[in-house]
């Protein structure tokens, strides 16, 4: 076996190894950088409102709940035609202003 080939491989695969951990590298520091930049601009938000002025308490007013009348849609289907009905008459109170 030739030792100057088994080298260059060696070498050939450390260095395409070291290319992708520094892609890889380069990759989680931009992703860093972006999440620092992002938290950053929170903490400021977060320090405004901490020294700027007290906002007004918001009083809760309790709910109250009321459930609507039950609906009964109108119908599809044409009634037929019927009898009109007639309330049983009820029977006069007595009457006792005469006695």
């Amino acid at each position: 076996m030739d030792t100057p080939l088994v080298v260059a491989d060696a070498l050939g695969y450390l260095q395409h190894h070291l290319q992708e951990l520094t892609e890889c590298q380069n990759t989680s520091e931009h992703i860093i950088n972006n999440t620092l930049v992002g938290l950053t601009a929170q903490i400021q938000q977060l320090t405004q409102l901490m020294t700027g002025p007290a906002p007004t308490p918001i009083v809760a007013l309790p709910l109250v709940t009321m459930s609507p009348p039950p609906v009964n849609p109108p119908s599809l289907v044409p009634s037929a035609p019927t009898k009109q009905r007639t309330r049983p008459k009820l029977p006069s109170p007595p009457d006792f202003s005469g006695e």
